[in-house]
């Protein structure tokens, strides 16, 4: 999963990825101009595949200041920029691609407005019905979670590494893992057959700094790694 400055995209299929990777979520309040900054410092700590912008209820205005600031932090480090909930906006942006919800309108439609050219990846939940349902749409990866508790969003349901495993052995569509990850106990999800991880928390409040919240995630996930 790249920008579109180069690189894989999420369907290119794991063999090519290359193993598990770090896809960033930003936090759920941000000012773009002083996030700029604090996000090309935790991009240039090392790889990330992907930056999702989740700003829930945000007025349209501010999720395009925020796409202004952000999307070319991302973009020029050959990072996907993907937008949470709105496939509409991404589209009218020049985002790489969008991020939706089980309740975030038509997946279908969604499809349709990103064309080939972008990414579409949806939240299944703890559900294997659903993943299949986004896989027979179109969607580029799937998303699973949550694998632990998180402080960023309520959590309904609790998904099981299980889940990763059976989808890996069973599916070349990518799968990220969401929920509550951290370095420190992300070992199963990696070998569990995680194709991504998404963090918020492990990354932001790193005590020592973003950016070495994301040498830590890196560090985790190439110990973890099988071989």
């Amino acid at each position: 999963m790249a920008g579109r400055s180069g690189g894989a995209r999420p369907e290119a299929g794991r063999e090519e990825e290359g193993g598990c990777r770090l896809y960033l979520v930003t936090p759920p309040a941000l000012d773009p101009a002083a996030f700029a900054p604090l996000l090309a410092s935790a991009l240039d700590a090392g790889d990330v595949a992907a930056l999702q912008l989740r700003l829930k209820d945000a007025p349209d205005d501010a999720i395009r200041r925020a796409v202004d600031s952000l999307l070319p932090v991302a973009q020029s480090r050959g990072v996907a920029f993907l937008l949470n909930d709105r496939a509409d906006l991404a589209a009218e942006l020049g985002c790489d691609g969008a991020h939706l919800g089980q309740g975030d309108g038509d997946h279908a439609a969604a499809r349709r407005l990103l064309g080939p050219e972008r990414t579409l990846g949806i939240t299944c939940h703890d559900s294997r019905h659903l993943a299949m349902e986004a896989g027979e749409l179109g969607a580029d990866y799937v998303a699973f979670g949550a694998f632990f508790p998180t402080a960023t969003k309520e959590a309904a349901f609790r998904a099981d590494p299980e889940l990763l495993r059976w989808w890996s052995a069973l599916f070349e569509l990518p799968c990220v893992a969401i929920g509550g990850i951290t370095a420190a106990n992300c070992a199963p999800l990696v070998q569990a057959g995680a194709d991504f991880l998404a963090v918020v928390g492990a990354v932001w409040n790193h005590p020592d700094g973003p950016a070495a919240g994301v040498r830590a995630m890196n560090a985790a996930i190439a110990a973890a790694r099988p071989g």
